[in-house]
């Protein structure tokens, strides 16, 4: 039999047989698993970390139904209220029995046995004990006999004792073959943990043998086959058994110790709901190859972490701190530095029609998610409804550089690589990151551009005091387009589950290849975070910004301010609200937000004769293939410009016509410098592109 080793009767006392007091041996007591508590002490779930037996927090006796007591008295102990540790009468009977082997017996009465289990010196061995030892056994029973109440000595027993595998006390044995806590034992449940202390391995017929006996002994109205049915239930039953674990991952970052109890800023309640609509969701999204999820809310003052949902509770992969690739939701910094450094404005004219950007890796092709160009829009548009050209566009104009700087510096230290290795494609969200620091990154704006560390446990510290990383104006106006659903209209429509009926800003994202689906925002008080997808990296099917993550952040959204509202942040110092008109009209008419000096009451778009000459293309480095499947006489490249009237082409050096048309040129392999030149011959721009193709590898040779 398995005993919990208690080592406090030596160390405390001095002496072998000092019997240590009740208070020394209950706070001495451990159990194998650790508590996770939320932030109001209520336990959310306990981690096994001891693994030799299997022990949960200590029962008191007025906890534990009265119906174990006196099955274990009957047959462990009938008159362990009348002797004084030791039953003599008992004991006389027994080494009569034993000396003629008649009806082999033993007479360790419950005191005597909690001396044994207390005291690792008491204990029988393989050899049984010796007289020395029962002699000692004795002494100590008696000295906890009087030194503690009958009440005591029972509460110890039932929580120390072990009653089947590796399960000691009560606690461990109730929910581990009953799925029920001490209090609800039956009595015919009661006569079964009472059957098992004498042989905890026994197998179920002798289980069942002692079992209707002691229910007979009892009086109880069950019969022998009804108790013989719950005892092949309860010994098939896997030990302690739990339901969905609400925080595992939470559970293996805070817990370490065997007996601990750790208080975390997370909401019991609040977490049980996220990871129930989680869970629903994913259920309905079954159907589209959506398997996984995760979900993490944010208190926007202290970075206190309320919700924390790895992977809706099952498996081991933890989605909150899991890289994968954000997509669209990256956008919000990129257009908060191009306003900050007062590149553009909300009200700002954003050419959304195909753009082609030469790499040294080849061309860059961006495409809206809806494969359509809405012509020109403005910032406000661009970023509410998530067009992808404009933003490619914008961090052209912004630099790479200067945006991976700034993602680095709102916490996404996942960013490990330099700016070229990412390429344009940051602005759509290539790189990959961890949805709570993405989320950390969107409470960053939420508190008007100063970021903080986020806590989980109550005792950690914030890393630093929160510091200001973006422009509170800048952060004023991407909040405030994050909140329009009229801006968002475009693509997503007016009634959507983005469109809360509180102050809410948020961002949805879809990453390459549709694996992954996110939705990030914030109100007053609290930044939600949820992302859905497939930890083994399968593309979903179908589903939309809209459709996947949103539900789930509309729904805990809604539940964190059922019964508070969320207010639009106050307008900071150097912003202003200025009434626009577009010329032509290509939106209407509206209040826009502007940071002091960019305002502007017209903001008219600039015709092809007022803007400046640029070569469309070929663009800047760019590497033109031959066909080799077109023959050569037919082969042709259309040089294309803006504001070409009155220039012309010249290619090499040599002038080939006018430039306010495309011209066809017939591409010969190598490298080319094309320019637009004015009446003078002087060059108004250039570009050097490269042609390669069959011919250019036989001169090559």
């Amino acid at each position: 039999m398995k005993t919990i080793i208690f080592t406090i009767a030596l160390a405390l006392a001095g002496a072998v047989h000092a019997a240590p007091t009740f208070d020394e041996v209950r706070a001495a007591y451990r159990s194998s698993d650790a508590e996770l508590l939320d932030r109001h002490g209520e336990a959310i779930q306990s981690l096994r970390i001891d693994m030799q037996v299997r022990r949960l927090p200590w029962v008191a006796l007025n906890d534990i139904s009265p119906a174990l007591p006196a099955a274990v008295l009957q047959a462990e102990d009938q008159r362990f209220y009348q002797h004084d540790g030791v039953d003599w009468n008992a004991a006389a009977k027994a080494a009569w029995d034993n000396l003629f082997r008649t009806r082999p017996r033993g007479a360790s009465t419950i005191t005597m046995q909690l001396a044994a289990l207390l005291d690792p010196a008491l204990q029988s061995s393989a050899q049984g004990r010796s007289w020395g030892q029962k002699w000692d056994q004795v002494k100590a029973a008696r000295e906890l006999d009087a030194q503690w109440s009958k009440q005591q000595i029972m509460e110890a027993y039932l929580n120390m004792v072990s009653y089947r595998g590796e399960l000691q006390g009560v606690g461990a044995a109730a929910r581990g073959m009953f799925a029920k806590a001490p209090s609800g034992l039956d009595a015919s449940e009661a006569v079964i943990l009472a059957s098992l202390l004498r042989g905890p391995a026994a197998g179920q017929k002798v289980v069942s043998q002692r079992a209707c006996a002691l229910s007979q002994e009892l009086r109880l109205p069950s019969t022998c086959s009804e108790i013989q049915l719950r005892i092949v239930v309860a010994m098939g039953r896997p030990q302690l058994a739990a339901n969905l674990p609400p925080a595992p991952q939470v559970a293996q970052q805070l817990l370490t110790r065997s007996g601990q109890a750790v208080r975390s800023t997370l909401d019991a309640g609040l977490q049980r709901y996220a990871q129930g609509v989680l869970r629903q969701q994913l259920a309905a999204l079954q159907g589209r190859n959506v398997n996984d999820g995760a979900v993490v809310v944010l208190d926007n003052a202290t970075g206190e972490i309320l919700a924390y949902v790895g992977n809706a509770g099952g498996g081991e992969v933890d989605g909150v701190a899991a890289l994968r690739q954000a997509g669209s939701t990256l956008k919000p910094f990129l257009y908060e530095l191009a306003l900050e450094r007062k590149q553009l404005t909300a009200a700002s004219l954003m050419d959304d029609t195909a753009i082609d950007i030469s790499t040294p890796s080849g061309m860059y092709i961006p495409q809206n998610y809806d494969k359509n160009f809405k012509g020109y829009v403005s910032v406000r548009t661009s970023l509410a409804s998530s067009l992808n050209v404009p933003a490619v566009r914008t961090l052209v104009m912004s630099g790479m550089e200067r945006f991976h700087e700034r993602l680095r510096a709102v916490g996404l230290s996942s960013l490990t690589q330099p700016a070229e290795y990412y390429g344009y494609s940051l602005a759509l969200g290539s790189a990959e990151v961890s949805l709570l620091e993405l989320s950390n990154a969107y409470r960053t704006l939420a508190n008007g551009g100063m970021y903080g560390a986020v806590t989980l446990a109550q005792v950690q510290q914030a890393a630093g005091a929160p510091h200001r990383v973006l422009d509170a104006r800048a952060s004023f106006i991407i909040s405030d387009i994050l909140a329009d659903r009229a801006a968002r209209s475009i693509t997503f429509g007016l009634k959507n589950e983005l469109a809360t009926t509180f102050w809410a800003a948020v961002k949805t994202g879809t990453s390459k290849d549709m694996r992954d689906n996110w939705c990030v925002g914030y109100s007053d008080r609290y930044t939600v975070g949820v992302w859905v997808g497939n930890f083994d990296g399968q593309s979903m099917w179908d589903v939309s910004g809209v459709s996947g993550a949103a539900p789930v952040w509309r729904d805990v959204m809604d539940y964190l301010h059922r019964g508070q509202p969320s207010r639009a942040p106050k307008p900071p110092a150097g912003v202003v609200r200025q009434q626009i008109a577009y010329e032509p009209a290509l939106e209407a008419a509206r209040g826009e937000w502007f940071i002091v000096g960019t305002e502007s009451p017209v903001i008219a778009l600039a015709q092809d004769q007022h803007r400046g000459p640029k070569i469309l293309y070929p663009g800047e480095a760019s590497t033109i293939a031959i066909d080799p499947d077109i023959p050569d006489a037919i082969q042709r490249v259309f040089f294309q410009a803006r504001a070409g009237q009155g220039l012309n082409w010249q290619l090499d050096g040599e002038a080939l016509g006018q430039a306010n048309t495309s011209y066809a040129w017939r591409p010969t392999p190598g490298p080319h410098q094309l320019a637009l030149i004015d009446a003078h011959d002087k060059p108004i721009a250039t570009t050097n592109f490269q042609v390669r193709g069959a011919s250019d590898a036989q001169h090559r040779e």
